[in-house]
């Protein structure tokens, strides 16, 4: 660690001439490593007529074959590992909701990688040594808990190892404790700002917390404008995948204009999800991953199906890595109603134009007969619920045209009753589609 700004300026700062060069070296040493080490890599090579030595420079990554997350799934538990069982130290699982989890196994070189990695992360978004974190995320197979954990010891900064759950026991803890920053899922943060409020709370003078890193799920700057006038903090986005190390893929900065992705551990594409052909810096696309340095469960050109696009241009703050903007949806999350493509970050979006609005939203999606229904639930906060000039018939209507505007496709608004949708500590639900079988 160094003092100052950056977490390894040497790294951080890079000229990007240099960073492709590392990451070129990097590139064929992980090619070799898996065609070598992992049946599966090599079977793939093996269809395509690949050769390691084929790599010669970072254009003909294109050349690799995708990475599924269906192959994840294929090879469960261990068919992905390429070293000695003995040298996999820690073993980290996704929920498995739809099928068998993905599991990601870690030697102790990536441990000590993905420790390093959070630590920078961590001092990107101004954490320091003195700080006291509050972790939120899941513990145990879940990554963000224990990745955000070992980050924080790597930092030397003090950890209070909440998990979830227990909001009561969470806010009592966070005041008497201290906490400067809080980590969690921004679903859980709006959840612990609504709680703190109905109980006769003021979070911005009751709470320490002037910053937070939010992350496994994706998230609107609607949303993060509530976050931080709610709970009075910075509020960073922080990105990882269990497939690829968990979080500490890429974070912001202060300057908020996208999220560094580290290239020396990383090589970030965005293709056409349709066509799989590689998109130009700047075009909006799915992200796809390869990483660098993992040695016990090596990625590919992984493909994640998040929404985004990446820029190379130098930021603000100085770094040289490139930066993916915020994920503004999943492709496998798209949902498609009455033939219009519609994301449920775009009719986030358009909840959250409305300051009469809760932070809460449920879309549903049926098909009772030929045509679709697209029912959009969303709440009121208490002022407005105890607004008696409020004219809810004509909040609706105004909801129902912002949510055309936004998506293309008009909804049926329904407002509920104040905690009458489903609250979590965990990743927010926030569509129901109730088509399957009858399409």
């Amino acid at each position: 660690m160094v003092a100052g700004k950056y977490w390894n300026q040497k790294i951080e700062t890079m000229p990007r001439t240099d960073i492709q060069k590392t990451q070129l070296e990097k590139l064929k040493e992980q090619v070799k490593y898996c065609y070598e080490n992992s049946s599966f890599y090599r079977r793939k090579f093996d269809e395509v007529g690949l050769k390691p030595e084929d790599i010669k420079t970072l254009d003909d990554i294109v050349k690799i074959p995708f990475t599924l997350k269906s192959d994840l799934r294929d090879s469960y538990p261990y068919g992905m590992v390429t070293t000695k069982p003995e040298e996999i130290v820690e073993i980290h699982a996704s929920s498995g909701t739809t099928g068998n989890p993905i599991v990601g196994s870690y030697t102790k070189s990536d441990m000590d990688m993905w420790s390093e990695l959070m630590a920078r992360c961590m001092y990107t978004t101004g954490a320091r040594p003195q700080d006291i974190i509050h972790v939120s995320y899941g513990y145990g197979l879940f990554t963000g808990g224990l990745g955000m954990h070992y980050g924080v010891q790597k930092l030397g900064a003090r950890v209070v190892p909440a998990s979830g759950g227990n909001t009561e026991r969470q806010i009592k803890l966070m005041k008497d404790l201290g906490a400067t920053i809080l980590a969690c899922t921004p679903s859980f943060a709006v959840y612990l700002a609504e709680t703190m409020v109905k109980e006769g709370l003021d979070p911005k003078k009751e709470l320490k917390v002037k910053k937070g890193i939010f992350g496994a799920e994706p998230w609107s700057n609607k949303i993060r404008e509530r976050i931080e006038a709610e709970l009075g903090l910075d509020a960073y986005d922080i990105y990882g995948l269990t497939e690829l190390c968990g979080p500490g893929v890429s974070i912001e900065c202060e300057e908020h204009d996208g999220l560094h992705v580290w290239e020396d551990h990383f090589i970030v594409e965005t293709i056409n999800p349709d066509t799989g052909e590689q998109l130009a810096p700047g075009e909006e696309g799915e992200l796809v991953f390869t990483t660098l340095t993992k040695k016990g469960m090596p990625m590919l050109r992984y493909r994640t199906r998040d929404i985004s696009k990446v820029e190379t241009q130098t930021c603000k703050c100085g770094r040289t890595h490139a930066r993916m903007m915020r994920v503004t949806g999943r492709s496998d999350d798209m949902l498609i109603i009455r033939g219009v493509n519609v994301f449920p970050s775009q009719v986030e979006y358009a909840v959250m134009c409305f300051s009469e609005l809760a932070a809460q939203y449920l879309i549903v999606v049926d098909r009772p007969d030929a045509l679709d229904t697209f029912v959009v639930k969303v709440e009121l906060t208490e002022k407005a619920a105890n607004n008696p000039a409020l004219d809810v018939n004509a909040l609706k209507r105004e909801i129902g045209k912002k949510i055309s505007v936004v998506t293309g496709i008009s909804a049926d608004v329904q407002i509920v009753k104040s905690g009458e949708l489903p609250r979590t500590e965990g990743k927010a639900k926030r569509v129901v589609d109730l088509r399957k079988g009858k399409m």
